[in-house]
């Protein structure tokens, strides 16, 4: 494997696997032992460097390096990408799984908005814009960093529930109770129209500027740029 690659996979195992480490085995002998808030900021700057060691590393594999999508794929993967932040953009707002202090509280509501979707919608907007790209198949590169990040959202999204029931109680397991971690996709249409529109332009901003970011037009920009 090309050393780039290979520095790229290292790194996108290092970032998730320290997400997941500091997230749940050691975060309760570690907060203990320094304090909450130390906690974070250790948090935040370990995440912080395998991000940074993650995006260096991206940078520096090559692409494109595989066959490509059809324009099938592009349109699918398109399809996706809107779906991805009606998810992400609804969580925003009455999330139980924010670390708050009326989070608690937040979940004896009943779901509405895409919690009625999923009780994990950032995860899985995280997850389908994992599966965008890796669908299009345009390089090893995007293939394992897309890789990480739906592994670090679907297993994520799964150790969230153990984390949040034993922090939570009684409050996580109703909620639990009341939603699900599979997607029931025919809920996306009673989200709301005006979540579909904020998400549209959205993402035609998004995949505006992926021209720029990345070199490849995304989106619609694909077939009228």
């Amino acid at each position: 494997m090309d050393p780039a690659l290979l520095s790229l996979v290292a790194a996108s195992v290092a970032f998730v696997g320290t997400h997941f480490a500091l997230s749940h085995p050691l975060r309760a002998p570690l907060v203990s032992r320094i304090g909450e808030r130390p906690f974070l900021g250790l948090y935040s700057v370990v995440a912080i460097a395998g991000l940074w060691w993650m995006t260096r590393a991206f940078r520096a594999a090559p692409s494109p390096d595989l066959a490509g999508s059809s324009n099938i794929g592009w349109a699918v993967a398109s399809a996706l990408t809107v779906i991805a932040l009606v998810l992400f953009l609804g969580s925003l707002r009455g999330n139980p799984a924010f670390p708050s202090p009326a989070a608690a509280d937040t979940a004896h509501h009943e779901p509405a908005g895409v919690f009625r979707v999923t009780r994990h919608p950032m995860m899985w907007g995280f997850a389908l814009w994992a599966a965008a790209h890796m669908l299009l198949w345009w390089s090893w590169r995007t293939v394992i960093v897309a890789g990480a990040i739906l592994v670090l959202a679907l297993l994520g999204a799964h150790l969230q529930d153990r984390k949040k029931a034993r922090l939570q109680g009684a409050a996580w397991i109703g909620w639990q109770a009341k939603t699900s971690y599979w997607p029931r996709w025919h809920r996306l249409a009673s989200v709301g129209w005006l979540l579909w529109v904020i998400a549209v332009a959205a993402w035609l901003g998004i995949t505006w500027l992926h021209i720029d970011a990345a070199g490849v037009p995304a989106g619609l920009w694909r077939w009228v740029s």
